[in-house]
């Protein structure tokens, strides 16, 4: 398999791995991403992958609040993040992500596509109550508390949507959006993050230069890696939205 297969996060439907998945982890294929419509029996499911390859990365988005695959039928049980911004009490907030760490690892899960370190606008259609607030220093703090939570319980957490999807006024699911105001006002949350030990960061699919972050060496290489120092994963949100 070629390096670039071998870099890619497929997903796939119901609750039995199809033979392509198969033959891609067997093949060298080192994750998959898994959705609501994956999550019937996902213990067994992570079983059945994991026969396949030992050590494949199985992640999902398990945020709280609005955004949740374990309990997509009705709702999550924890709250969001601008519920925990709200309350402004860091220790609870890492209490939280352990919490729900626990019933991802529980459930054969150890990548989890959280905490979303964005700094809301409130004209933002897509992160508002995803967000932990709209001032920098506030989202920074329970950005860590949130790593730190998710981390110590073993399931790697990823800081999203780098460089900030929150200083946008349109949805990249359907659109390609430009950034609102200066790159700098949406960074603090992700140097807290990776301060916190972030194993993975998510890339936004905003305009920051000529093109979305996602693709942007300058955003990716110049400051996320060389200014800000990151060294983990590099993870891009998902290839079939509008704005890549």
């Amino acid at each position: 398999m070629s390096l670039g297969a071998a870099l890619v996060l497929p997903s796939f439907p119901g609750s039995e791995p199809p033979d392509w998945i198969r033959r891609f982890l067997a093949e060298g294929g080192r994750g998959i991403v898994l959705f609501a419509y994956n999550v019937d029996d996902l213990p067994a499911l992570a079983a059945s992958l994991r026969a396949e390859r030992e050590d494949v990365l199985l992640a999902l988005d398990e945020e709280g609040g609005d955004v949740t695959r374990l309990e997509w039928r009705e709702g999550s049980s924890y709250p969001s993040a601008a519920a925990l911004g709200a309350l402004d009490e860091p220790a609870l907030t890492e209490e939280v992500a352990a919490s729900i760490a626990a019933d991802l690892a529980a459930a054969g899960i150890n990548w989890n596509f959280a905490p979303v370190a964005d700094v809301n606008v409130p004209a933002n259609p897509v992160i508002g109550v995803r967000s932990f607030g709209s001032d920098p220093e506030l989202v920074a703090r329970h950005v860590a508390a949130a790593v730190r939570g998710f981390q110590r319980v073993g399931v790697a957490a990823c800081a999203k949507h780098f460089p900030g999807h929150g200083s946008t006024v349109e949805d990249s699911h359907l659109s390609l959006p430009a950034l609102v105001g200066p790159i700098e006002a949406g960074l603090e949350p992700f140097r807290a993050a990776i301060a916190a030990g972030v194993a993975s960061i998510m890339t936004a699919h905003i305009k920051v230069n000529a093109d979305a972050a996602t693709l942007d060496h300058a955003v990716l290489h110049d400051l996320l890696r060389r200014e800000l120092g990151f060294g983990g994963a590099i993870v891009a949100d998902a290839l079939e939205m509008k704005g890549v």
